[in-house]
Formats: structure tokens, sequence, C-alpha cells
């Protein structure tokens, strides 16, 4: 579903993506991991067709999204770190809004937003204008709206930011139960318990470059270790801050 390659982004004279390759099959729950400014975001926005690579390529479902970016955009669907949603609709709205965009037959958006609404506990405010909603409504509101059009690909960044212990473990279910019906989920997130209990693969990067990829157990022997994803991500990286400050 996934097949990005050999691809660098450069803004100016730096680096934040280097010689990138990665490649993720349908139905996988990938999470990708790094430090803050390790170059998750960029490589985020040019999955999502939001940025081109410098160098490189970038394809969903087959589709270039340089020169074919309307065809892999209507298999994506993105939730930011930062939901945003148009203060004067209300949620339902909003919904209606989103199925719109992807030309969705009338019905069949129907049946989906309220599906949609079920699923994310929505019925009490969906009503309500979104300026009134909190993190966490606005959140699961943005959720559900990224699944109406049942995307073959959903892209995560940090999505239990703001959702409260409940939520998260309804979420958590949720993601793990679309990727096993053959949704593939890209998942950026700091929580590295949650990465360690969903995920089929996990990436590591930091300063642009992919420094570790595969199962828990590819990592450890990597890592030359047993322990926890906490223990591997910090050695792991840990390993390239000491390479840069040797040179």
């Amino acid at each position: 579903m996934i097949d990005i390659r050999n691809v660098s982004k450069l803004y100016g004279p730096k680096v934040a993506v280097q010689n990138l390759s990665l490649q993720v099959p349908k139905g996988e729950l990938f999470a990708f991991l790094g430090p803050n400014g390790a170059g998750k975001t960029t490589t985020i926005k040019m999955l999502c067709g939001l940025l081109f690579p410098s160098s490189g390529t970038v394809h969903v479902g087959g589709f270039d999204l340089q020169s074919e970016g309307d065809s892999a955009r209507a298999l994506i669907s993105y939730v930011p770190d930062q939901p945003f949603l148009y203060d004067k609709l209300t949620g339902r709205e909003f919904l209606k809004f989103t199925a719109d965009l992807y030309a969705m037959p009338t019905s069949k958006a129907e049946e989906k937003i309220e599906w949609a609404i079920d699923l994310f506990h929505l019925e009490e405010f969906v009503d309500d204008l979104t300026e009134r909603y909190s993190h966490g409504m606005r959140q699961r509101t943005v959720f559900a709206a990224a699944l109406v059009h049942d995307p073959k690909l959903l892209i995560a960044d940090e999505p239990t930011v703001g959702l409260d212990p409940k939520s998260i473990r309804e979420l958590k279910t949720l993601l793990r139960q679309l990727a096993d019906d053959g949704m593939t989920i890209f998942l950026s997130t700091h929580t590295l318990d949650i990465a360690q209990e969903l995920a089929d693969r996990i990436g590591i990067i930091d300063r642009g470059r992919l420094l570790g990829c595969g199962t828990m157990k590819d990592l450890q022997k990597q890592a030359s270790s047993d322990g926890n994803l906490e223990e591997l991500f910090l050695k792991i990286t840990e390993e390239v801050e000491n390479e840069t400050v040797g040179a």
C-alpha cells in the first residue's frame, strides 16, 4: 500500500529526510517513531501529498503522489496531531462536508455518517457548533470524518492526545480491528507502549534517517537487547547520537 523509495527532502541546506525507503503492505499497522525534529512530520506530509520529495518517489496504492496525486489521495485519510474543524459547522455538517469532498452518494454518505456517529459516541454533541467542542470531542469528530469514506490508508499523528482513558482503549481496539479488516494504518506516536501493543512492525527515524524497522524481535536483535520498546528506542537513537558526536 505504501512504497517510499530513496526519498530525501531538503529545506535549503537542511536535510529533513535522508534517503528513506520504506514499504508497508495492505492491512499492516505500522508505527513510526522518532524524537522531535527527526523527520516524522515531513515524511507524513509527503505521504499525504502535502509536500513533494526533493528526490525519490512516494506511492500509495500504486499511485505516485506527485504525478497521480488525486488518485492516491482518494485512498487516504489523515488525522493530524492538532484536530481541525470548521467552527461554524456542527459536527454532523462537518461529517457531511467530508463525505461531499469524496463525492460519496447521498444514501451511502448518510449511512456512513450515522455509523461514525455511533462508533465514536458523538450523539450528545454532534449537532452543536464545533467551536464549543473540547479537544477530546474534536479528536473523536475528526476520526469519525476520517473513516466516513472507507479509506484504504489511515495516517494518524499522535491520535490519543487529549483523549480520556476509556476513549484511548476504544481507539486502540478500533485501530487494531481496522487493520485486521484490511485497512493500512500508519501511526506516528510518542506513546511507545501503544506502539508496542498495537503495531505489526515499527520504524524508528532520527535525523532524517531510518535507523531500524521491523517487528519487536527484529529491533531487539538489532539492539542486542530483550528490553521493551522504550529501551530499544533509546538504545538505537543514542547510538546514532554517539556516532554523530564522535564524527
